[in-house]
């Protein structure tokens, strides 16, 4: 349901933001402020990027998970490690997206 809910969410921002770039490219309003937010909008690829990586680094840390001893029923570990191989995924996208833009 959760996973659902989340490519949904994905396909409906992507949509508007499609719909955003075409009625300013439309509209001919082309000056340096336009430009700007045209390229200040997300695009396809650095939401392929951040999913990429975000799943890259999931899966990652649920391997590591499988060569841990831990017992399952009274230890937070797993949670700890999979927050820790998924924020470290965050932060290499905002790395990325940062060099790009500067």
């Amino acid at each position: 349901m959760i996973v659902l809910l989340i490519v949904l969410a994905v396909l409906i921002s992507g949509y508007f933001h499609y719909r955003l770039r075409k009625r300013i490219l439309d509209a001919c309003l082309l000056d340096d402020e336009a430009i700007r937010l045209l390229r200040e909008l997300p695009g396809a690829a650095s939401e392929a990027l951040k999913w990429g990586l975000l799943l890259f680094f999931g899966g990652i840390g649920l391997i590591v998970l499988a060569f841990i001893p831990y017992k399952a029923e009274e230890s937070p570990l797993p949670y700890g490690v999979e927050a820790l191989f998924l924020s470290a995924g965050f932060l290499l996208y905002y790395g990325i997206s940062w060099r790009r833009k500067s």
